[in-house]
């Protein structure tokens, strides 16, 4: 059992005194009733509770696909940008949720936000060999020598080198290439570009593991994710089956879309 203003401010963002407000004014009903005692004890896994007409449901982990537009940063908090944090509807908000892994601010596609750390440790790894995939527009015409490159571990600065990685140009489209990460180092396939002499002007994440975004999903919705489509965040993909899935499911996104 949970005092009622204690559970309703964990699981919308509502902050306690607005949540007193909200009781004193009737708006919180649970199980049919008219609650205005915020010190009321809930049953989250059993009791209906609505808070000024948004039904909050019980969720042992919360699994989220985003798909991010620019200008948000992949963080819970920050002083000078909105956080993606900022997107997901309060029906499925709660305060734990963070983003598991990054993509840079001007950059878009899939982000997965949870409040599931075991999870989230598992599919960032590097050791766990859970790959990302992006899709690129380069300012200059796509050349199959960046494939050895990034095949043999491309340098990316001084020190840095990054982990063999792979890169395919996109048939018909010869400013635009797939690519499938295993780390997730700072700027990362924006370096690996610059470092043969090209640069990107969009980046798109279109798969992690082995799940891809929902093409029907809109720019900056969320969707709820199924138990069957989160272990596939963590399953092993081949290369050349998802450069096929990403030919077939997401020309028509791209035009759509301007991207």
């Amino acid at each position: 059992m949970e005092r009622a203003d204690k559970y309703i401010c964990s699981k919308t963002g509502i902050s306690r005194k607005e949540i007193r407000d909200i009781f004193k004014n009737g708006k919180i009903i649970i199980n049919g009733i008219v609650i205005k005692d915020p010190a009321f004890k809930v049953n989250p896994a059993q009791d209906c509770v609505l808070a000024d007409g948004i039904k909050l449901s019980y969720r042992d982990k919360t699994y989220i696909m985003l798909n991010k537009p620019d200008g948000y940063v992949c963080s819970t908090r920050d002083g000078r940008s909105e956080t993606v944090i900022s997107l997901v509807p309060q029906q499925m908000y709660n305060k734990d949720l963070f983003p598991a892994g990054r993509l840079d601010k001007d950059s878009r596609g899939f982000v997965f936000i949870t409040d599931d750390g075991d999870l989230a440790h598992r599919m960032l790894s590097p050791k766990k060999h859970v790959a990302k995939y992006y899709l690129v527009r380069l300012a200059s015409d796509y050349k199959e020598s960046y494939e050895s490159f990034f095949e043999e571990g491309i340098r990316i600065g001084e020190d840095e080198i990054c982990l063999p990685a792979r890169v395919r140009g996109m048939p018909g489209q010869p400013r635009y290439a797939f690519v499938e990460l295993y780390e997730g180092k700072f700027h990362q396939v924006k370096r690996m570009f610059e470092s043969v002499e090209n640069s990107v002007e969009m980046l798109f994440r279109t798969q992690i593991g082995n799940l891809s975004i929902d093409v029907e999903l809109g720019v900056g919705e969320c969707l709820e994710m199924l138990h069957k489509d989160v272990e596939n965040l963590t399953t092993s993909s081949d290369f050349f089956e998802s450069f096929e899935r990403t030919k077939e499911k997401f020309w028509a996104y791209l035009i759509n879309n301007k991207l």
